[in-house]
């Protein structure tokens, strides 16, 4: 990433667990922050053994999950429960920036360590407490995962087949979008507000109502129609046929988001078809219509016609909003995100030029699909 010393000299007490707390201190972490994860005596956080692998299992490893999450971290163990827990961590808070937590709303109260005790000691502390639903209100005691909060959230529903039958996301969008991301923006904002000359703050996250506010195409829906669009018939889920997702002859998944009419024609040039580039939505194409119905089967026999290789290699370099589907394994080998293969499409950029020819670093790629 880059501005990795951005946040160089900030000190901050990580108490957070699992997957939302963790990766919010290690976006910190990964900014030049100092941060120092204290776990409980014994097991520690449940996600040293969660999805642990029996390698490291038998080698003594946290598994590859709590790795990945507290990499760049300085690790201690402390019982909050104890006096000299307590005394430490007083002592830790009074030199911080910033504490975030992740337990229950109360228990950092229940150990003489909430907010209010800690900014006693420390005025200028930003206090982060990460829930699932709010540090006060209703539901605030009630336990729950990442999939409660989306479902509560009515994002889940949005998750759904064209049979309205809601998909189990691989993809832990409230703990990562509503936990980890809401908490570093407001850590920041908050950050900003003390270096102003101001007072520390408690930054309340809850992981539903940060993901309900993030559902903002539903909301659209709820203004204009009062109700959200049902699968396959809104212009973002499956109702246009500029944005959509098409099966390839070797069962494979080209994501197709031409949404602007500019890429939109650009597409149609490319598969020889200008005659539909006026069924467009901005040109007042229904969406979800029979029209749109239409033109997304036609799509749907054409993209058929090759495997994804091939329509890649003729659509990625027209810059037209045409990817692949990738598996998280050839993800791992894209030149996006693996310096190595970034290097090599380069040379082969660098060697097709020096011979005459032409070349793309994503065509090159594209190509060497299976």
């Amino acid at each position: 990433m880059s501005s990795a010393d951005a946040l160089k000299g900030l000190r901050v007490i990580d108490l957070t667990r699992l997957l939302p707390g963790p990766v919010a201190t290690l976006r910190l972490a990964e900014l030049g922050a100092d941060v120092l994860k204290i776990e409980a005596p014994g097991a520690g956080d449940a996600s040293r053994v969660m999805m642990q692998s029996e390698t490291d299992q038998l080698e003594g490893r946290p598994s590859v999950f709590y790795q990945i999450v507290n990499r760049g971290k300085r690790v201690t163990r402390l019982d909050l429960k104890t006096e000299a827990g307590h005394t430490v961590l007083c002592a830790l808070a009074r030199e911080a920036d910033v504490v975030v937590e992740s337990f229950r709303p109360g228990v950092m109260e229940r150990l003489g360590l909430g907010y209010d005790a800690l900014r006693e000691l420390n005025p200028k502390l930003v206090y982060c407490a990460i829930t699932g639903y709010g540090s006060s209100g209703p539901y605030a005691a009630l336990a729950g995962h990442d999939l409660n909060y989306i479902s509560y959230a009515g994002v889940l529903d949005q998750l759904a087949s064209r049979d309205g039958a809601p998909i189990l996301p691989n993809f832990q969008i409230a703990d990562l979008l509503g936990g980890a991301l809401s908490a570093v923006t407001q850590i920041l904002a908050s950050l900003w507000h003390v270096a102003r000359g101001g007072e520390g703050r408690f930054v309340d996250v809850s992981m539903t109502h940060a993901t309900h506010a993030h559902n903002v195409v539903a909301h659209v829906g709820l203004v204009n129609d009062g109700s959200a669009p049902a699968p396959g018939v809104g212009l973002m889920n499956g109702g246009a046929p500029c944005y959509n997702l098409y099966r390839t002859r070797d069962d494979r998944w080209l994501a197709v988001a031409a949404l602007e009419l500019k890429f939109w024609e650009t597409l149609c040039a490319a598969l020889n078809r200008p005659d539909w580039a006026k069924r467009h939505w901005s040109l007042g194409q229904s969406t979800g219509g029979n029209d749109a119905i239409a033109l997304t089967q036609e799509l749907m026999t054409l993209f058929a016609t090759r495997t994804l290789a091939e329509w890649i290699e003729l659509l990625e370099p027209m810059n037209c909003c045409v990817s692949p589907v990738l598996t998280p394994a050839e993800a791992a080998q894209h030149p996006l995100f693996n310096p190595d293969a970034y290097a090599a499409a380069e040379q082969d950029n660098a060697d097709a030029a020096a011979s005459g020819g032409g070349s793309d670093i994503n065509t090159q790629w594209g190509g060497s699909i299976a």
